[in-house]
């Protein structure tokens, strides 16, 4: 097993929308031994590539905003019906609308598109 800082997933803790503290999961920027920044894709280099001419006196710059950490940053939104409708909110900015049906055991469930994560409110 690697170091905590080539590891490819680690976890922090995020705060949800009721002051309760959740474990998530956090991909992050690695760095590759050679000292690159490795993309979210897991691009990187090798020594001797031609396309390493770009990043000659300068890093290569990564969005260290990875989409699948802020997702996992956003609170469970809690309904009251089983069977709910996501849109990804925004409107024009959003993705086609698609229902969830929530797991009868758990009452959760996941958007497909956005990743947003839904829970039945207990009664």
């Amino acid at each position: 097993m690697g170091n905590a800082q080539n590891s490819p997933i680690q976890r922090r803790e995020v705060h949800g929308s009721w002051g309760e503290t959740r474990a998530a999961l956090a991909f992050g920027v690695r760095v590759s031994p050679s000292g690159e920044k490795i993309t979210h894709t897991s691009q990187v280099y090798d020594e001797k590539d031609y396309r390493r001419i770009r990043f000659v006196d300068r890093q290569k710059e990564v969005n260290e905003n990875f989409t699948i950490d802020l997702i996992a940053e956003q609170p469970v939104n809690e309904v009251d019906n089983r069977v709910i409708a996501c849109d990804g909110g925004g409107g024009a900015l959003g993705h086609p609308k698609v229902y969830i049906s929530l797991d009868k055991e758990t009452k959760t469930g996941m958007c497909g598109y956005c990743g947003l994560q839904f829970k039945q409110h207990c009664h």
